[in-house]
């Protein structure tokens, strides 16, 4: 299973970005499909994820303002992230959780800045 994260960038305070991952290869069934991030200096964290049901969870700092989202059809995910703040700077990983496996993307950087 290989992830692809796209649409990270440059961004102002209050800004908008929306982030896709694209999945290949061969995944079938139920699996969870999540974002997480990790800002220089510190612990990768979950950001938000998502069950093949649709049963969605979000780290505190980031409700009321971040959407999580999938595609099962076509294996992705995305995240809509809204009022965007200098503290959501970070590297966006996509991570898919399957048959025990933990894959990884290889990250999109995200920088909230005037």
């Amino acid at each position: 299973v290989q992830l692809v994260e796209s649409g990270g960038g440059l961004v102002q305070p209050g800004g908008s970005l929306r982030l896709s991952c694209a999945t290949s290869g061969s995944i079938f069934g139920n699996y969870v499909m999540g974002w997480y991030r990790q800002a220089p200096g510190k612990e990768r964290e979950l950001v938000a994820d998502i069950t093949s049901s649709g049963t969605t969870n979000y780290v505190d700092s980031v409700k009321g303002r971040f959407t999580i989202s999938r595609d099962n059809a076509k294996n992705a995910v995305y995240l809509q992230m809204n009022s965007l703040k200098p503290e959501d700077t970070a590297v966006y990983y996509c991570n898919v959780k399957y048959l025990m496996t933990s894959y990884w993307g290889q990250g999109t950087p995200v920088t909230v800045s005037s």
